[in-house]
């Protein structure tokens, strides 16, 4: 993943983070304040329901539907919008309903507790709005934690079946435990009348639901569209910034051995783009003065070392020629003039790849017809396959394209005279043009031995030899496949080498067409 795409993934990923707590935060501050409110609603209206009590005279036989004087006006026209339910508890006080609870905590006489208890609350229960049928109910638990609060009050949310409804309610439901007055006193006086209840009032939570629904709605568009424009910012703003840097990228790879004179531009952004492309350029003029030290020692030690070799080989041949050495004597000088000869070919070698690295290499680009191209020198090499019993073959189709036919046959030779040296029993040459027809592959593919994987870049290093080819007697100095990259590098293609041990190999060069002229059968020769 480009370092693009990782700070557009870092930054969005951070402002998702970010949204997401604000997000929660938001919607529960919203919600408990939402709660908060409600908790404040019910505990008016338990204030004002308590006040209207007295009004009703209640007793076990009438209900909260109706009052003293028996009218039809319904304590649900009063209190609409919520679940009213009342329980008497005539035989309890507050704190003898506390001691009955604490003395059957545990044991056996727990489950006869809240089984009389149940049953009084029953008898003596009351509602408005409100399914007979299925009214609010408390568990054990929720009752003993509303007997033992000090305030005798629980807050509770749960499914309430209100009346003529298909469907729960989900409500927030206030129970109050504590003594009313269900009837005026006939002596006048607070109090003396009182009646222990369970007071339950609810209110619908259907209404904080959709508010807290379309807030969660408007966050999460919020949300996505935050994050689908942070994203798009994050990308433009990272590709803004990194492009300066992307352009020294590029231009550093366009350098190479036979441009070291170029450098990368240099951005004016005062950062550490420039200052990287400042220290690129700083260390390109040092490789640039280290290779040119080392193409002038190269060139220079190959001049002065050719007029020694050359006269050394004369002498030898001269002995050879007008002198009677012995036996011992002339394989002596039969071993000077080979090394001789060796010595110069490296020599030659050395100086063409100065050359190369130089940039001096010229290239004369005629066209080139492939297939005669390969007949030729498969022609030429013949003899050697042949002392060898090696068959030398040539296929593929005819392309046209332009190159610098010496130098290119210098290369090819050397992928023969490599597969020939492996000891190829089968080796054909081939050309085909490429798909999009702006390039041309030559190949060389032979049955030898094979070349192990990790062998085959390495073939292409000065002066590198497989283990078994370092013999001097068929394995050369190494820098035949070195020179073999230059020339094709020079035409601006590219080579490289496909094996398998066992299988064989197949050398493959790829170059540009170029600028051919369309020949007529009759150029053709």
């Amino acid at each position: 993943m480009t370092l693009r795409w990782r700070l557009t993934l870092f930054y969005t990923a951070l402002l998702a983070v970010l949204l997401t707590t604000v997000a929660v935060t938001t919607l529960v501050i919203m919600r408990n304040n939402l709660i908060t409110s409600v908790n404040r609603d019910l505990s008016n209206t338990y204030g004002r329901f308590v006040q209207l009590l007295p009004s009703l005279s209640l007793t076990p036989s009438n209900d909260i539907n109706r009052d003293s004087a028996g009218d039809q006006r319904s304590v649900r026209y009063q209190f609409p919008n919520y679940a009213l339910q009342l329980e008497q508890l005539p035989f309890y006080s507050q704190a003898s309903l506390f001691q009955s609870l604490e003395n059957n905590a545990e044991g056996p006489n727990r489950q006869d507790f809240f089984a009389t208890l149940n049953s009084v609350r029953l008898t003596y229960r009351e509602s408005a709005g409100i399914d007979r049928d299925s009214p609010i109910q408390l568990s054990e638990k929720q009752l003993a934690e509303l007997i033992r609060s000090p305030g005798g009050q629980l807050l509770i949310d749960q499914d309430v079946n209100e009346a003529y409804q298909d469907r729960p309610t989900p409500m927030r439901v206030l129970v109050r435990l504590a003594p009313l007055t269900l009837q005026p006193s006939p002596l006048g006086l607070p109090g003396s009348n009182d009646t222990l209840t369970i007071v339950y009032v609810g209110r619908s939570l259907d209404d904080i639901q959709r508010t807290l629904a379309d807030l969660r709605n408007v966050i999460l568009l919020l949300f996505l569209a935050g994050l689908v424009t942070a994203g798009v910012g994050a990308y433009l703003l990272a590709g803004r910034a990194l492009q300066p840097l992307g352009l020294v990228q590029r231009a550093a790879e366009g350098i190479g051995g036979q441009n070291l004179t170029e450098r990368v531009p240099e951005p004016e952004t005062g950062d550490e783009v420039q200052a990287l492309a400042g220290a690129l350029n700083n260390m390109l003029a040092r490789l640039e003065d280290s290779f040119e030290a080392q193409r002038r020692f190269t060139s220079d030690a190959s001049h002065e070392l050719r007029t020694p070799v050359t006269a050394i080989s004369g002498h030898a041949s001269y002995l050879l020629r007008r002198t009677s050495p012995d036996e011992q004597q002339k394989e002596s000088l039969k071993i000077i003039r080979s090394e001789s000869e060796r010595l110069t070919n490296l020599i030659a070698s050395l100086l063409q790849l100065a050359r190369s690295d130089s940039g001096a290499l010229v290239m004369a680009r005629d066209p080139i017809l492939s297939g005669l191209f390969l007949t030729e020198i498969a022609r030429e090499l013949m003899p050697l396959a042949q002392a060898q019993r090696t068959a030398l073959t040539v296929a593929g189709q005819e392309v046209t394209f332009e190159g610098d036919a010496d130098r290119l046959k210098q290369v090819l030779i050397n992928l023969v005279s490599n597969a020939l040296k492996a000891g190829a029993r089968t080796i054909t040459l081939s050309s085909q043009p490429e798909q999009d027809g702006t390039e041309v592959r030559l190949s060389v593919s032979d049955d030898g031995p094979g070349i192990p994987a990790d062998q085959l870049d390495r073939l292409f290093d000065r002066f590198y030899r497989l283990e078994d080819s370092r013999s001097r007697d068929v394995g050369g100095a190494g820098l035949g496949l070195s020179i073999a990259r230059g020339i094709v590098e020079a035409h601006e293609g590219r080579i490289w080498l496909e094996s398998e041990v066992g299988k064989g190999t197949v050398a493959h060069v790829q170059l540009p067409v170029g600028d051919v002229p369309v020949l007529d059968d009759d150029d053709v020769p």
